[in-house]
C-alpha cells in the first residue's frame, strides 16, 4: 500500500504543473542555479535566463506564467494561474521587483449562494494578472484577479490589490489606493 502511494505521489511531483516546497522532486533544484533554470524554463510559460526562482516559492500552473529578465521570486510568495483549460495566466514583465510573500491570484471561490456551502460553488471566472515592467511591490502585497500593476509604479509592503493601479505611482493599504505620484516632492 505504502509503495503504491509513493510511487503515485512521484509520479505527480514529475508531472505536475507547479514548482513549491510541496513537491520535493523538484523542489531541491531550486537550490542551485542551474537546476533551477533548467527546471523553470521547462515549467514556465516563459522564464528568462535572468530571472531567480527561489526555495519556499510556490507556483501553480506554471504553464501559464510567464517571468521576465531580472525578475526575483522570493521565498513564500505565490503565483496561482487558472488551471482550467482556457484559464487566466500571469505575466511578470522585466525587471520587477518583489518583497517576500506576495501573492498573485486570478480566480476566486464562488460564494453566491448562501443555501450552498462555499467549497461546493465553484469559482467565478479568472482574470489575467500583468505586473508591468518595473513595478516594485513590497514584502506581502496580495493582488487580486484582473489586476494591472502599472509600469514603474510601487506597491507598499502589505496591501490589498483589488484594481489595477496605473504607471508610475505610489499605492497602498488595504485596499490599496493611491498615496502619489512617483517623483512628486513629499511635504
Amino acid at each position: 500500500m505504502f509503495l503504491s502511494e509513493l510511487l503515485q505521489r512521484i509520479r505527480f511531483w514529475k508531472d505536475a504543473d507547479r514548482i513549491g516546497p510541496d513537491i520535493p522532486y523538484t523542489h531541491w533544484r531550486l537550490h542551485f542555479k542551474s537546476t533551477m533554470l533548467r527546471l523553470c524554463k521547462e515549467k514556465f510559460l516563459l522564464f528568462d535566463d535572468s530571472a531567480d526562482f527561489r526555495p519556499g516559492a510556490y507556483a501553480i500552473c506554471c504553464s501559464k506564467i510567464s517571468i521576465g529578465k531580472r525578475v526575483v521570486v522570493r521565498p513564500t510568495t505565490m503565483f496561482f494561474a487558472d488551471p482550467r483549460p482556457g484559464g487566466a495566466g500571469i505575466t511578470i514583465e522585466d525587471d520587477v521587483m518583489m518583497g517576500s510573500g506576495v501573492h498573485l491570484y486570478v480566480n476566486n471561490h464562488r460564494f453566491d449562494s448562501p443555501d450552498i456551502p462555499i467549497i461546493d460553488q465553484g469559482h467565478y471566472v479568472s482574470e489575467q494578472v500583468v505586473l508591468k515592467k518595473g513595478c516594485w511591490l513590497g514584502a506581502n502585497v496580495i493582488v487580486l484577479p484582473g489586476v494591472t500593476i502599472g509600469e514603474n509604479s510601487v506597491v507598499g509592503a502589505g496591501s490589498l490589490v483589488t484594481k489595477s493601479v496605473p504607471a508610475g505611482v505610489l499605492a497602498a493599504g488595504n485596499p490599496a489606493r493611491i498615496i502619489r505620484n512617483i517623483g512628486d516632492q513629499l511635504p
